[in-house]
């Protein structure tokens, strides 16, 4: 069952809620832009997984002419390692914490939370993961990379079992493939396992990725 707050999508489980998936939606998108995908994973109903597709706020990005549209932060660069927004990336981060707060004081064990983003939603999925005080069911980053990484070490909560997973389009011509490895590499490097995918598309999502996404959540969740 679909229901759409001010803040957020949210489609309901079919039966007892079980889990917890937080998906975050890229720049200029909002939480509609992966409703769709959700039976495309061909998950089972005994999951119980609710659904949540928050909605960024709505701010002025620097990249696009001060364009006011949803986004986790803004772009000051092209060069996403230049002049990071650092202040609304830990708002973001704190926001998304208050969403997995919301569905522990359901019920729902952390380690029955999965957080997932694409592009700028998948860099907050990581920022905010990786900082969260209980070990999560996993991390889905994609078409994404690492914000913030010399933070890394004295920020991140000591989770170095949760399950990363990172993929990435070979011709993305918005977050280069280099800029995903290099993260990857980043959190194997800290001490994190990642498990790394990538795939002959650009900027975007195909069939056999939301195959291996599915696959993947399942075996978080049962």
């Amino acid at each position: 069952m679909l229901f759409e707050q001010d803040d957020a999508v949210i489609i309901e489980p079919q039966g007892t809620h079980k889990a917890s998936i937080i998906w975050l939606h890229g720049l200029g998108a909002d939480g509609h832009d992966f409703e769709s995908i959700v039976p495309e994973l061909y998950l089972s109903t005994m999951l119980g997984i609710r659904f949540i597709f928050p909605n960024a706020p709505i701010r002025p990005i620097t990249i696009n002419g001060k364009t006011e549209m949803r986004g986790w932060y803004d772009i000051k660069s092209s060069n996403l390692r230049e002049m990071e927004d650092i202040n609304s990336i830990i708002e973001s981060s704190d926001l998304i914490h208050n969403y997995i707060d919301t569905e522990i004081k359901k019920g729902i064990s952390s380690n029955k939370i999965i957080l997932a983003g694409f592009s700028q939603g998948g860099a907050i999925a990581l920022h905010a993961g990786l900082r969260y005080p209980s070990e999560l069911a996993g991390l889905l980053a994609l078409s994404t990379y690492l914000p913030i990484p010399k933070n890394l070490k004295k920020e991140t909560s000591d989770h170095k079992e949760m399950p990363i997973m990172m993929m990435h389009g070979s011709d993305d011509n918005v977050i280069p493939i280099e800029q995903g490895r290099s993260s990857s590499q980043t959190l194997i490097k800290h001490g994190y396992t990642v498990e790394w995918n990538e795939y002959p598309m650009q900027h975007t999502i195909c069939s056999e990725e939301i195959s291996a996404i599915g696959g993947w959540i399942m075996k978080r969740l049962l």
